[in-house]
């Protein structure tokens, strides 16, 4: 399950060091309001003895902005999207959302204008095209890679296998690029992040599919990135 959080924000930029460093503490934060064990597990661990943590968050996005040097620009129109293919974690979220007036992402106090459960689309077909709203992280050899390299969809695939394992899913899949937008570097808390977005076609079991569209595709879905549009 996903929900679509619609903010007004409250000032006309964000540093960029700031767009994705407060994902985590917003996300677990959110899940901890109503379930503080879980979001410790999360936070400490993983989740059900694996490191991964199955959930995704969203930077929040801006609508009708204009391009600012050195600056992530908002406006009064905006979202912020979370989810996970967990119900435990799902139901958390909601819950954690409930009578919740505003959400601070970092010095940004972003007032919440309504919630709305999204519904995934229909994969029975086994095959369907994503499209990311922020970059996807795949890494080898603790090397960030992009979607032209040759190595980048062995290991995105592998992300995904690993995913499926957790959730007891059918893990094959295969995968190819569609189109990929410009590189991208982010810090978080000061650490380099490079990806890129990224429209790719998936084939895989339907019920994998359905999870990818609540978790996300590639590493640290958790800190923002590889959101599904």
């Amino acid at each position: 399950m996903r929900f679509r959080i619609d903010l007004a924000g409250g000032r006309s930029s964000l540093p960029w060091d700031d767009v994705f460093t407060p994902a985590r503490a917003v996300v677990y934060g959110i899940i901890g309001g109503h379930d503080s064990d879980l979001a410790a597990e999360l936070h400490d661990r993983g989740y059900a003895g694996s490191s991964l943590r199955p959930l995704g968050i969203s930077s929040p996005q801006f609508r009708g902005t204009r391009k600012a040097r050195g600056a992530y620009t908002t406006s009064p129109d905006g979202s912020l999207w979370l989810g996970s293919p967990v119900p435990r974690i799902a139901a958390a979220m909601l819950a954690g959302l409930a009578g919740r007036k505003a959400i601070q992402w970092a010095t940004l106090n972003l007032p919440i204008r309504g919630i709305q459960i999204e519904a995934a689309p229909d994969h029975q077909a086994g095959e369907t095209v994503f499209s990311t709203r922020t970059p996807i992280l795949v890494k080898w050899e603790s090397r960030y890679l992009l979607p032209d390299h040759p190595r980048f969809l062995e290991r995105l695939s592998h992300n995904v296998r690993h995913k499926a394992d957790l959730l007891g899913l059918p893990a094959d899949n295969e995968m190819e690029v569609v189109s990929a937008g410009p590189p991208r570097k982010f810090l978080v808390k000061g650490a380099p992040r490079h990806g890129c977005t990224a429209e790719l076609r998936i084939r895989a079991d339907p019920a994998l599919l359905d999870a990818l569209y609540d978790w996300g595709l590639g590493l640290a879905t958790n800190q923002g990135f590889g959101w599904i549009r």
